[in-house]
């Protein structure tokens, strides 16, 4: 049996998943995990996959038509899965390209607006970030300082954004701001006199990872550039479903990885005689990690046929994401353990996971924001 997928969950994809599932991983093991450590080490981005990304046609990937790949649900998680094996850093690139800025323009957009926009960002030949955060904001979106304000047939837009995933490589972003009719999106490019980024430096985690802030001072857009069909914060929220989703699916990755760093090493690891898998302690805390791992990649796969079958709830994605980033994190620090000394370089990879899912825990709803949608979802009461 397959220690990372006991129950056999892989034979049950469709093979256009499978198909989808060993090309990304053929380019997480040639081309990214060689680069990675380093990039990790040194805090940043190997920006020089990006084309290599482009080419492979999963950016977008449920988006239909405009030259995008109009894949399955299923197929989006594995991609997300076999990226986060390699570095949360490469899921997230690929996550908010394809869940939180595709995924708005092809849901909210116009055809214009679709046009111009999707066949680029398919290609990577354009980059784009969601604006969402703000600096004083977190957990409450409805708390948006970010203002637009009409002045004939424009918009113009003032406020500021926080930990903004590829912000300052970004040629669109896609800010949300507080109208006199509520909440809207925007199309921003980065070339907007009034709008500019900084790079969030000093990470202890997300380090192969672009973090940002964007700024934006009397920034003016046409009306053009507003989401025609963005109304409110169900459509940004809408945005994180997806991204969650993902998400939930990119912490099988990062716990495969770690797991079988460990199960590797204690094989050849000798001690007292004999190599650490002849022990009992050391079985069982791989069985242990084994089980989660198990329990998470069927409840990911159970995510995917409801998606696929247009049956998923947001509370589900934010229990699955919830318990599968935990899940990963804690097989990634027990792994660590089992490491020793060797466990605090970069040779391994188990404490690089455990340093980002310290983020993935934190970003597109914290762990408690999750319990209380859960919890929610089951009283029928509010307790935010």
């Amino acid at each position: 049996m397959s220690p990372e997928d006991f129950c056999a969950v892989g034979p049950e994809l469709g093979e256009e998943e499978r198909l989808v599932q060993q090309t990304v991983a053929r380019f997480v093991d040639d081309r990214a995990l060689p680069v990675i450590p380093e990039a990790f080490e040194a805090g940043r981005f190997p920006s020089e996959l990006i084309p290599e990304i482009g080419a492979l046609g999963i950016l977008g990937s449920s988006v239909h038509g405009y030259g995008c790949p109009g894949l399955s649900g299923m197929a989006y998680g594995v991609i997300c899965e076999e990226l986060e094996r390699g570095d949360s850093g490469l899921r997230s690139f690929v996550s908010v390209q394809s869940s939180l800025v595709m995924y708005p323009i092809a849901a909210y957009g116009s055809e214009e607006q679709k046009q111009i926009w999707l066949p680029k960002l398919a290609r990577a030949q354009a980059i784009g970030c969601f604006g969402l955060t703000e600096p004083q904001g977190g957990s409450d979106p409805s708390a948006m300082q970010t203002r637009a304000s009409r002045k004939g047939r424009d918009w113009i837009l003032n406020g500021s954004k926080m930990w903004i995933t590829n912000g300052s490589i970004a040629d669109l972003a896609v800010v949300w701001a507080q109208t006199d009719d509520g909440v809207r999106g925007f199309l921003v490019e980065n070339d907007r006199p009034g709008f500019r980024t900084q790079e969030i430096k000093h990470k202890l985690s997300l380090r192969a990872s672009i973090t940002s802030a964007l700024f934006l001072d009397q920034v003016t857009v046409p009306e053009s550039n507003r989401l025609p069909d963005a109304v409110g914060l169900k459509a940004p929220l809408s945005c994180l479903t997806q991204a969650r989703y993902g998400i939930a699916w990119g912490a099988l990755g990062a716990a495969r990885s770690c797991l079988t760093t460990a199960l590797e090493y204690a094989s050849t690891r000798q001690l007292f005689g004999r190599p650490l898998t002849a022990t009992q302690t050391i079985q069982r805390r791989l069985a242990d990690m084994v089980r989660e791992l198990t329990l998470a990649r069927l409840l990911a796969w159970r995510l995917g046929q409801l998606k696929d079958a247009g049956r998923l709830d947001p509370a589900q994605v934010s229990l699955a994401k919830w318990n599968n980033v935990r899940m990963a994190l804690e097989v990634a620090r027990d792994a660590r353990d089992l490491l020793g000394g060797a466990g605090i370089t970069t040779e391994f990879s188990p404490l690089r996971h455990a340093l980002n899912l310290e983020s993935v825990m934190t970003y597109e709803g914290t762990e408690t924001i999750h319990e209380l949608i859960v919890g929610k979802a089951i009283t029928g009461v509010d307790a935010f």
